[in-house]
Parts: structure tokens; C-alpha cells; sequence
């Protein structure tokens, strides 16, 4: 399965790039491909490319504002989650994906 993701938070500093590194952990221990963009107060790191979303099975969105250029994503398979839940608890948020 390759799932590319976007998180982003409020302050854009600490759980942006938090639920990014949670969510990598967890595709590699579930044998996930995931691509994961940041949205952070650098600007957008790590950005995810066309054909990186054309190639992906779901579209992940960890965030709890809106995410810039999210018009990019239409047609594609999309999950939004908050933040919290991708800190909380990463493989449920995954395993839910998988289930899409």
C-alpha cells in the first residue's frame, strides 16, 4: 500500500513535524510506502510531487487547519485526521486507511 500524507497543526512547530515522524514509524512497522509533507511554520517541506499522489492509494490529511493546496488531492482517496489522533495512536490511523 503507498499512502502520501500532509500534517500540519495551528503553530506549525512541534506536532506537525511530530505526527510526520509517528507516522513514517509506523508505516515502516505495518509495511507501508508513505510520502508525508509537511505544513509547518517553514512553509511546506518535503513536498509531495504529482505523481506521488497519483501513485498513491489514499491520501492521508493529519491536521487540524486547512491544509494549503488541497485542490491537488481531488480525485484521489482522502483521510483527514487530527493531529492528536496520529500522535496517539499512528497504526489505527494507518490500519484505517488500509480499510478504505
Amino acid at each position: 500500500m503507498k499512502i502520501v500524507a500532509v500534517t500540519a497543526c495551528p503553530t506549525g512547530i512541534a506536532h506537525t513535524y511530530m505526527a510526520a515522524a509517528e507516522l513514517k514509524k509506523a508505516a515502516l512497522q505495518s509495511s507501508i510506502h508513505i510520502n508525508v509533507e509537511t505544513q509547518g511554520a517553514m512553509g511546506i517541506e518535503n513536498p509531495l510531487s504529482i505523481q506521488d499522489i497519483a501513485r498513491a492509494d489514499v491520501v492521508l490529511i493529519a491536521s487540524d487547519i486547512e491544509i494549503e493546496d488541497r485542490a491537488r488531492f481531488s480525485g484521489s482517496k482522502i483521510h483527514c485526521v487530527t493531529i492528536e489522533e496520529v500522535l496517539t495512536d499512528p497504526i489505527s490511523v494507518l490500519e484505517r486507511c488500509k480499510r478504505l
